[in-house]
């Protein structure tokens, strides 16, 4: 029999130590042949903070969620499900139900990138919002004040409306290069 990858649902947040759990269940129980691979497939979320300080971390893409290889019967089936922190199978009818190999290899890409030849998929976040006074606080506009218009995280840039010369200007910026003005 094939092995498959299946999805196994997890509490939120206990992810790795299931990981952790079930690779120890595996080698007590002697399952290495069935049980041969578990994935949590996770990002790179960079995150803006103020002042432009950039801050990368590994997120979950599916959290409550790993990916388990396998070879599915009775005791596989049981030593997977039985590991603290294993909610169940996603599946039809309680039967756990194989991803395709088109959606494994869509989820993986997600998350290395290298190993399926794609491009890497990175997100930024920001607290900056529209609407927020900013100060510039770099470059050849600096100690100018304006408001925020736009956010563009995954460009790393603000559009920022400036008055310059009496008139309101938008103005493209890099998230470091203002700070929300007090």
């Amino acid at each position: 029999m094939a092995k498959r990858w299946y999805v196994v649902h997890t509490y939120s947040g206990y992810e790795n130590k299931v990981k952790n759990d079930l690779e120890h269940r595996i080698e007590t129980y002697g399952m290495e042949d069935q049980i041969v691979d578990i994935q949590i497939p996770t990002e790179e979320i960079t995150e803006v903070k103020e002042g432009g300080k950039r801050e990368t971390k590994e997120s979950k893409v599916f959290p409550g969620y790993v990916l388990v290889r396998m070879e599915v019967d009775d005791n596989s089936w049981a030593v997977v499900r039985n590991t603290p922190g294993v909610t169940g199978f996603v599946g039809i009818d309680g039967r756990p139900t194989p991803l395709r190999r088109s959606e494994y290899n869509k989820i993986m890409r997600r998350t290395n990138p290298a190993a399926a030849g794609a491009p890497v998929v990175r997100h930024t976040v920001t607290n900056l919002e529209p609407g927020m006074s900013v100060k510039v606080i770099d470059g050849p506009l600096a100690d100018f004040q304006g408001t925020i218009s736009e956010v563009m995280p995954d460009a790393g840039k603000v559009k920022v409306m400036l008055t310059i010369f009496g008139r309101e200007t938008p103005v493209e910026l890099t998230l470091n290069q203002v700070k929300v003005s007090a």
